[in-house]
C-alpha cells in the first residue's frame, strides 16, 4: 500500500522534475560556472526548478534539457577531390 502510494504521488510529477534534484552548487559544478548563472536562469525563469521551503531544486532532467537546447552541431563539408 505505501508502495502504491508513492508511485501514484511519483507520476503527478512532470518528467522534467523526475529523478535527482541538485542544489544551485551542483548544477554550477555541473556547467562549469559560477553559482551566478543557473540564479539567474532561475530568476529569469529560463529553467524548471523545484521550490522546497526555502531551498530550490534544479531537476538534473531539466539541467540535461537546457544543456542540450544550447547544443550546437557541427558543420560538415565535403573535401573536393582534385582533377
Amino acid at each position: 500500500m505505501k508502495g502504491q502510494l508513492a508511485q501514484e504521488s511519483l507520476s503527478l510529477l512532470p518528467e522534467l522534475a523526475r529523478g535527482r534534484l541538485l542544489t544551485v552548487e551542483e548544477a554550477a559544478e555541473r556547467l562549469n560556472t559560477s553559482v551566478r548563472f543557473p540564479r539567474r536562469l532561475i530568476e529569469e525563469r529560463r529553467i524548471a526548478f523545484i521550490h522546497i521551503g526555502r531551498n530550490v531544486r534544479i531537476p538534473e532532467a531539466a539541467l540535461e534539457a537546457f544543456i542540450a537546447a544550447g547544443l550546437v552541431e557541427p558543420i560538415t563539408t565535403r573535401r573536393r577531390r582534385a582533377a
